[in-house]
């Protein structure tokens, strides 16, 4: 039975199979779903999910492009209170295996043309016991098949607290953590976009980024949670793109500046009209690509900071409002900047970002130690250091040195896991990897390695290929230089802040 005061992404969701049944909720291609068939849908999945044994705190991982379908699978696990495991289909099947090791899902969905990707995984992924593919694919139990039930279902008892998603985040020795975030969180999320950005049932959200990640997730759900339409778009294409601005007439999406300037490009060559765009999220590293935006389209582009542990942004503005800043503290969240002993530092100082509220995650998968030493003092840890100004705008700095992260084009990648790769070439002695300026994704990986005595000349082409081949292609080095020793502390370990200081361009 749910609590008095409890509501969750489910209660949401479910409203609009009575108040806004025959809207459209979703389009693809040129198939539309109202929110009854949206809740229709989701209903029959659980109530197959549940014949297959699924329960309450069991995880499904999802390996799928963007598709009406993976919303029916969020949909599906928050009526069972199931927990979502989205995974990156950039990733290279190690780095899966690895993800669902850390999650041990009982379900797996896949679409068909990572069905090859995965058959190397079953032998080692015992645990998932049923593999479910979208399409027709020999192996894989068919999801549509499932899905022939009238979606009768019982009342499963969930509360804000339960958790609805492990997120892969932060490394710890090269392996992923999984952030838990809560249904809370979800129905946190949606209130602030929903009042910060003005989304309304008029919304028409553009999905171009992928579903994994939860920039999208912020906003899609937010659109779902107001009534407005979610548009989706498989994968990223500039010109598909550009033409589907125009044709669905959207008003929000999410991007980052690389993206955004390739739908510029291609509206002006194509003459597709942009004119309907209002609101633009994302990432601020180009201003002229944000001017630009705006002197076509009169859009406003939103920044803000946050993580995957605050499920997204914890501050936010227009670009414009505060140039360079990531705006200030959002409806749902408290923050506070401090020194290394948790002690609050003056307006323009440097601190750690600390974060309170319903925005925060609910722990690490099954890392108990790692949640109680990020949550120390009733507050959220973020390894972020800002300053924040006495109109209470965010600067960004940057990362801990034990937290260190490189975000090339918002995505998250940790200088330890490209290191563990790099050792294993045969030419790689030691290694270095770190964040460097970059025009076109605004920060870009750089390797500094000493190569083995006695070993051949190691092409640096050649050693950046051979991490791709082993880990996500975003993720291997963009520059990589070869010297002939490392930099070191008193200690022996490697001297991150020297070989930055001197290899710290690009």
């Amino acid at each position: 039975m749910m609590g008095l005061h409890d509501l969750t992404f489910r209660d949401v969701v479910q409203k609009y199979s009575l108040h806004l049944r025959d809207r459209t909720a979703f389009v693809q291609g040129d198939r539309r779903w109202s929110f009854g068939q949206y809740v229709d849908d989701l209903h029959r999945l659980a109530e197959s999910l549940a014949s297959l044994g699924i329960r309450k705190g069991d995880r499904a991982a999802v390996l799928s492009l963007n598709s009406y379908t993976y919303f029916v699978i969020y949909g599906a696990a928050a009526c069972l209170g199931a927990i979502v495991v989205p995974l990156n289909w950039r990733s290279k099947p190690d780095e899966l295996r690895i993800i669902l090791e850390l999650c041990t899902p009982r379900l797996m969905v896949a679409e068909p043309e990572f069905a090859e990707m995965l058959a190397g995984l079953r032998e080692r992924c015992g645990f998932v016991e049923h593999w479910l593919s979208t399409g027709d694919t020999s192996g894989f139990e068919s999801l549509a098949a499932l899905m022939k039930t009238d979606g009768r279902l019982e009342d499963i008892p969930l509360a804000p607290e339960d958790p609805y998603l492990i997120v892969p985040t932060a490394a710890v020795e090269g392996k992923p953590k999984g952030a838990v975030l809560t249904h809370g969180n979800t129905v946190a999320m949606g209130i602030q976009t929903i009042a910060h950005l003005g989304i309304n049932r008029d919304t028409v959200y553009f999905n171009l980024m992928p579903l994994f990640h939860v920039m999208d997730q912020m906003f899609a759900f937010a659109t779902l949670y107001a009534g407005g339409r979610n548009v989706i778009l498989e994968r990223f294409d500039a010109e598909a793109a550009a033409q589907g601005i125009q044709k669905h007439r959207v008003s929000v999406t999410a991007t980052v500046p690389p993206m955004l300037a390739s739908i510029l490009d291609r509206a002006e060559a194509s003459g597709w009209d942009l004119g309907s765009l209002r609101v633009v999220g994302g990432l601020a590293e180009h201003p002229e690509t944000l001017e630009r935006l705006h002197r076509k389209t009169g859009a406003k582009f939103w920044v803000g900071y946050g993580q995957t542990e605050t499920y997204g942004y914890v501050t936010l503005c227009p670009y414009e409002e505060s140039p360079g800043s990531s705006g200030r503290e959002g409806l749902m969240a408290c923050l506070r900047l401090v020194d290394e002993y948790d002690r609050e530092v003056a307006p323009g100082q440097p601190g750690e970002v600390l974060v309170r509220g319903p925005l925060v995650f609910g722990q690490y998968w099954n890392m108990k130690e790692e949640t109680d030493h990020v949550f120390r003092g009733g507050w959220h840890h973020t390894g972020d250091i800002c300053r924040q100004d006495e109109k209470g705008y965010l600067w960004y700095v940057k990362r801990k040195a034990e937290k260190e992260l490189i975000k090339p084009g918002g995505e998250n990648v940790y200088p330890a896991e490209v290191e563990k790769v790099l050792l294993q070439h045969p030419a790689v002695e030691e290694a270095c990897v770190f964040g460097v300026p970059d025009k076109e994704w605004g920060e870009a990986i750089k390797a500094v390695c000493a190569f083995k005595p006695g070993a051949p000349p190691p092409n640096p082409r050649e050693v950046t290929e051979f991490v791709a081949t082993r880990i996500a292609r975003h993720k291997k080095p963009k520059f990589l230089v070869f010297v002939d020793r490392l930099p070191k502390r008193a200690d022996g370990s490697v001297d991150r802040e020297r070989v930055k200081a001197e290899h710290g361009r690009p």
